[in-house]
Order: C-alpha cells, then sequence, then structure tokens
C-alpha cells in the first residue's frame, strides 16, 4: 500500500509509472472488487437486459457513499419485485404507485417513472440497451472500428429524452460531452457493459463500441490521483479532460485505456493514495 507519505515508489520513468499502474489493477480488477462497488447490482442477475437496465440505474445513482448507492439500487429493485425487465414491460398503472416512494438524493419518483417510461419504450422495439447507444446509421466516421464513446453518449442523451412527455428536471441525471460534462457515470456504465476481460468485473456483453474507444470514468478521486501523477495537467475538470487522462492511458493501453480506472480510482478511495501519498518523479 503506498498511503505513507515518506515512502517512494521504486520505479523510474514513464515505464516505472505504467508498471505501477499495471500492478494497481491487477490488484482491484478482482472479483472481490464487486462487492463494495455499485457495479455488484449488476452482477445481482444473468438475464442481459436486467444487467443492462440495473446497471445503468446503478450508475445513475452512483454518487454518495457506496454503501447507500448499493443500499437503494436494491431498494429499487424489491419495489419491481425482484426483476426489473419485466416489470418494466408487463407493469400495469396501478403497480407504478408503490415506486412512489423511491428516492436517492436529488433523485426522485418523477425521474424513476420517467425512466421506467424510457426503458419501456425503449425494449419493445429493441433487445439491448445498445442500441440505444448507437446511431442509425452508425458512426460513418469511423464504421470499421467502433462508435466512438463520445459520439454514443451525446446520441444517448438525445434519444433518452426524445419522449414527447419528458420530464425537464430528469435531464440533469443524463449527461453528455455536449454540456461539456465528464460524463463520470455514463463512462462508468459504458465501461461495465464493453469491457472484455476474464477478470469476472466488467462483463463485455456489447459489441457496438471497442474498448479502445471508452473513456476514462473522471470522478473526484481519479481526478485527484491522475493529477498527481501528472497524468492531467488541465486546470478544469470537464470533458477535455476526460480526454486528456484517457488520451495518456492510451500510451500505456490502446486497445483497453480505461482498465487503469481500476487503478486510479482504487488508489483514491482504498488506499487514500491521492490524498496522502507523494508525487513520485516518474517523469
Amino acid at each position: 500500500m503506498f498511503n505513507n507519505a515518506n515512502q517512494k515508489l521504486p520505479l523510474q520513468g514513464a515505464g516505472g509509472l505504467q508498471a505501477f499502474l499495471e500492478s494497481k489493477v491487477a490488484q482491484y480488477n478482482r472479483p472481490e472488487f464487486i462487492e463494495n462497488d455499485p457495479i455488484v447490482i449488476p452482477h445481482l442477475f444473468s438475464k442481459k437486459q436486467d444487467i443492462e437496465i440495473m446497471g445503468f440505474w446503478a450508475a445513475t445513482l452512483a454518487w454518495g457513499q457506496r454503501v447507500t448507492i448499493i443500499k437503494k439500487c436494491k431498494e429499487l429493485i424489491a419495489l419491481m419485485d425482484g426483476a426489473p425487465y419485466d416489470f418494466i414491460i408487463n407493469h400495469e398503472e396501478p403497480d407504478l404507485k408503490k415506486l412512489l416512494s423511491f428516492k436517492h438524493r436529488t433523485f426522485n419518483d418523477i425521474d424513476t417513472l420517467y425512466f421506467i417510461s424510457f426503458f419501456r419504450h425503449h425494449y419493445k422495439n429493441f433487445d439491448s440497451l445498445e442500441d440505444a447507444f448507437i446511431p442509425k446509421p452508425p458512426n460513418p466516421l469511423n464504421a470499421e472500428q467502433s462508435v466512438k464513446a463520445e459520439i454514443a453518449l451525446n446520441h444517448f442523451r438525445s434519444y433518452f429524452f426524445s419522449l414527447p412527455d419528458y420530464p425537464h428536471r430528469t435531464k440533469k441525471h443524463v449527461s453528455s460531452p455536449l454540456q461539456k460534462s465528464t460524463c463520470k457515470r455514463l463512462n462508468m456504465f459504458l465501461r461495465w457493459m464493453v469491457r472484455k476481460d476474464d477478470a469476472g468485473v466488467d462483463f463485455g456483453i456489447w459489441n457496438g463500441i471497442k474498448p479502445a474507444n471508452l473513456i476514462c470514468p473522471l470522478d473526484l478521486h481519479v481526478d485527484r490521483v491522475s493529477r498527481k501523477l501528472l497524468l492531467i495537467t488541465r486546470k478544469q475538470t470537464d470533458w477535455q479532460t476526460a480526454l486528456e487522462l484517457t488520451e495518456r492511458l492510451r500510451q500505456f493501453d490502446p486497445l483497453d485505456p480505461v482498465k487503469y480506472d481500476f487503478a486510479l480510482f482504487g488508489l483514491g478511495i482504498e488506499e487514500r493514495w491521492g490524498i496522502e501519498g507523494i508525487l513520485p518523479n516518474f517523469s
């Protein structure tokens, strides 16, 4: 653990930084990571649509203490009778009354009901939530590779709020690069759905977006540690900052840059390294 302010890292140079981050990916990209992270919520399910629905919802509600986020997601699952997809597709109007009690911070019953309305609309036309992120026709400028995250996120927000009765207040819960947001929660959700590895954490059930085109989720912990490591130099924290960080991480692994999210987040929240550690000389 590098949480001692007097402890220096043994390796120097860019290779040293990459080796250090790789070691932290190996430490945190493992099943033990799941228990205390919101990704535990979609891991409660085996049906693809349930994984997508509760993965999206868990990512949306992911602010505050992780234990509270997990608790609120489980409460929501219970309100949908333990089967989110079946409830969304087959519910009748009286079934929605019990959901009026659901609230997490600024996410309330109005937002909950619209999410259900959107999911019902979408799954009546598509088999997977992935289709909500893929423009039609798909990304003509990058068709041979995959849809880039920026295009996917901008398309998704536009589509998500395409229903005629969407509540304006709900728009604050679904961001996009057009708002210059880091889109931390949606980038995290895309990581869960897209990344393919054998560690048993991310699902890798989508194919229209490749791991190489993902953007690293940039929350407070990742931002702080990344600045300590000089992976970020931009003063403000916005979409361009998330792009800057991801471009630096692509230098280490161009095919799977967001795997380092495990390292940066783990250092920030598990080891408190971003607060107490000293800046190693990796330059």
